[in-house]
């Protein structure tokens, strides 16, 4: 059960309410824990405070467990214990639905992709991007009903290796072409590893443009590391939106939870 705590560090006001804006929240959550041997720590009761405290009205998430056995065992003993249920659910704020689909099964458990969203949710679609055996990546595809609107979105997280970025983008182009109408709007969110910043072209190719900040307006990008953020791994690209402003938060209490930081972007329909 979450407890209440202190807010991580405050950042610009949310105007999610705003009837022609939309807040969309990328994460990358290394599992909710974080440091190895003696040292390793639990952070998912963090993280569930921090995703609320983000206000966003859909969040994409990365590196979410189902379900872990040794981890499980180990945390369970401590005062806050380890979820009953899977990471998605747990984090959830309240009045979300969640949406997870596992992308890697290992021997103590399950890890993918999850969708929160404050907004109802549609049938959840799942499509395998993995381009080698020691890379389990995977599409999560959730329509969702904004404004009376019907939103698919896409939750990404792609692989190390830049050859295998490129494959996965081509993947991505031929689920659009099966899965999205043209026309419809489109938001793909999520952990895109690109550190030399290339993707950009071939995801333009596709009619997908990065949300990234007008001149004048509020505008951040780089994501990690966390304690000291270099690259802009984390990004929302977009179709049938204009992007009003980009933000990520900063501090101890962001830097603790994931080797990622939070990306948030506020949207409008073009």
């Amino acid at each position: 059960m979450k407890t209440r705590g202190p807010r991580p560090s405050a950042f610009a006001p949310s105007t999610a309410y705003t009837s022609s804006v939309l807040r969309v929240a990328t994460y990358n959550i290394h599992k909710g824990v974080r440091g190895l041997g003696l040292r390793k720590r639990l952070e998912i009761h963090n993280l569930g405070l921090g995703i609320e405290a983000l206000d966003a009205d859909i969040v994409f998430l990365q590196e979410v467990l189902l379900f872990h056995a040794r981890d499980a065992r180990r945390f369970d003993r401590t005062w806050l214990g380890w979820p009953d249920e899977g990471q998605a659910e747990f984090l959830a704020p309240p009045g979300y639905e969640s949406a997870y689909r596992t992308n890697a099964v290992t021997r103590q458990g399950e890890h993918g992709n999850a969708l929160l969203s404050r907004w109802p949710i549609g049938d959840i679609g799942h499509h395998d991007v993995s381009d080698h055996r020691f890379e389990q990546r995977g599409l999560l595809h959730v329509p969702v009903v904004w404004q009376n609107m019907k939103l698919h979105t896409v939750v990404a997280h792609f692989g190390l290796i830049h050859s295998s970025r490129v494959r996965q983008v081509q993947r991505l182009a031929e689920f659009i072409a099966a899965e999205v109408p043209a026309g419809e709007p489109l938001l793909v969110a999520g952990d895109f590893n690109d550190w030399g910043e290339r993707l950009d072209a071939p995801m333009q190719a596709l009619g997908l443009t990065r949300a990234i900040a007008p001149a004048g307006q509020p505008g951040a990008r780089v994501t990690f590391p966390s304690r000291v953020p270099v690259f802009a791994l984390d990004r929302v690209y977009m179709r049938g939106f204009k992007c009003r402003s980009t933000m990520v938060p900063r501090g101890n209490v962001w830097a603790r939870m994931s080797d990622h930081l939070p990306l948030v972007v506020e949207l409008e329909p073009e």
